[in-house]
């Protein structure tokens, strides 16, 4: 063994003790921050190059808004869906207003997300693990120990089928109701997404792309005190069918477009919804799940309360480009998948802004 190759795996276990410490706290990003610390630790700083090569080219343009005000009329619909196809081919984002949620439910999940997140460290010690089988859970990281650099974020991670008495009450009720209405507001974005490629409106729902198999994360990020250097997350594509996020008003995630970062900004009473992985395979690429990440910042704590939609978790389920979608002169660009399959690859890979979907290329 040559002085670099010792030199590396000298860095590499040290690196493991830090991950493993920092784990071993069940108290995640706000317990350092809570301790006061004025550096944050290495196992977060972001190699040099990654860091000038992702603060040098943000700019102003913005995600689609589409407004859902009339959408019970015939003409308007074929209007929101002309427009949801658009944001779905070149932008793969697109925010929803006047979408019929109450912004008092919103609002009650940010805060709910809140309370948990700020309790005191014994309530939430219970319910810390990386397993990501278990059904209701806190973390930091999910990737803690494969990531290149870790994330400023600890998340409560709720995965179907879950029981609503194992949520924690300082968020149980309002979660629960934020979950009623986001299922009812997420059957009409896959009717409206199926119109916009062309099909039934069923067509996507009869294949269980959004039936029961969902995750709802709430996500804390805390100030920062070094934001420069680290990432609320890294670059990354989602592995769903399509997600339904809401966030506070700090802001902080960034969309990119063509070769550039756009900012999302946050909109009171507006939702994000996001094309996944499995859509953009299902679609055979002509819907886009594009790079996105979330910035941290140093006055502020930052919210957001993601819904992940996965689609049927059955073995008999298989997903594969849409037959209705395929020509000679557009023929299939992916492989036949299972749900199961393409998470396990998702849960045991880092995520370091490598699109998992490549692959399932044929």
């Amino acid at each position: 063994m040559d002085n670099l190759e010792i030199k590396a795996s000298l860095v590499s276990s040290a690196r493991e003790k830090e991950l493993k410490a920092f784990d071993d706290t069940k108290a995640g990003v706000k317990g350092l921050v809570d301790a006061g610390i004025l550096n944050i630790p290495e196992i977060f700083i972001r190699p040099p190059d990654e860091v000038s090569e992702e603060w040098n080219y943000t700019h102003d343009q913005q995600v689609p808004v589409i407004d859902f005000q009339g959408i019970e009329n015939s003409d308007r619909r074929k209007q929101i869906v002309s427009q949801v196809q658009q944001a779905s081919e070149h932008w793969g984002f697109f925010q929803v207003v006047n979408h019929g949620i109450p912004l008092s439910v919103l609002d009650g999940m940010i805060d709910g997300v809140r309370l948990f997140h700020e309790q005191d460290f014994e309530a939430k010690k219970q319910l810390y693990s990386l397993d990501y089988t278990k059904t209701v859970r806190f973390c930091s990281n999910y990737d803690l120990y494969q990531s290149q650099a870790a994330n400023w974020v600890d998340s409560l991670l709720l995965t179907m089928p879950f029981d609503a008495d194992d949520l924690p009450k300082s968020c149980r009720s309002s979660t629960m109701e934020y979950i009623k209405h986001i299922l009812k507001f997420g059957d009409i974005i896959i009717e409206l997404l199926s119109e916009a490629l062309g099909l039934k409106p069923d067509h996507l729902k009869s294949m269980e792309c959004a039936k029961g198999n969902y995750t709802v994360a709430g996500h804390y990020y805390p100030a920062c005190p070094q934001p420069e250097l680290t990432r609320g997350y890294k670059k990354h594509s989602d592995s769903t069918f399509f997600t339904i996020l809401v966030q506070d008003h700090i802001g902080g995630l960034q969309v990119l477009h063509g070769d550039k970062w756009a900012n999302v900004e946050p909109i009171a009473g507006g939702l994000l919804v996001n094309i996944g992985d499995m859509l953009q395979i299902v679609s055979n690429d002509k819907f886009k799940s594009v790079i996105h990440r979330a910035l941290v910042n140093r006055d502020n704590a930052r919210i957001s309360a993601p819904v992940f939609f996965y689609g049927s978790p059955s073995q008999s389920m298989k997903y594969s480009p849409i037959e209705d979608l395929i020509s000679e002169e557009c023929p299939p660009i992916y492989k036949t998948f299972q749900v199961s399959d393409y998470l396990e690859k998702f849960f045991t890979k880092q995520l370091d802004g490598q699109e998992l979907r490549e692959l399932f290329k044929i």
